[in-house]
């Protein structure tokens, strides 16, 4: 049975696709005399012609990475833009390493943990670059005993 008129009349009036118009197949020969606007309005009030429901991307992954980007996630290296030295210069790194060095000894020395001698030996030590950071600055004073006995 062909209902192509019906299914173009009823995709003009509720002004969707014909692709998205549903005839009930059991009401088929009461669409097939519908041959008005009018005639056609009265079966989709009947509910004999039916509209599917449009169809639209699922947003559940788009959710689920948002809630994983709030946990701190999805920050691979492929998310980051510019060198590695563009975010932190390596001079900038050295300087606050230095800086910390500096500041570790100067209170060493000021508690009297050190000797003027030692501190000035390490203080030289760190401004060469000897100390990758405080840990290590540390764990040598540690192993040469120099540390002053109480």
């Amino acid at each position: 049975m062909n209902l192509k008129l019906q299914k173009e009349l009823a995709s003009k009036i509720t002004g969707v696709g014909k692709s998205r118009i549903v005839i009930n197949s059991a009401e088929a020969d009461k669409v097939k005399e519908a041959i008005t606007k009018a005639d056609v309005r009265d079966l989709i009030d009947q509910k004999v012609i039916t509209i599917k429901a449009a169809k639209s991307n699922s947003r559940v992954r788009a959710r689920l990475r948002v809630i994983a980007k709030k946990k701190g996630r999805q920050r691979g290296p492929a998310k980051k833009s510019g060198r590695k030295t563009a975010r932190s210069k390596p001079k900038d790194n050295w300087i606050s390493r230095v800086r910390l060095q500096r500041k570790l000894l100067k209170s060493f020395k000021s508690r009297g943990l050190i000797t003027s001698s030692t501190w000035k030996n390490l203080y030289l030590k760190s401004k060469g670059g000897f100390f990758r950071h405080k840990r290590q600055m540390l764990q040598y004073m540690e192993q040469n005993k120099l540390f002053n006995k109480k």
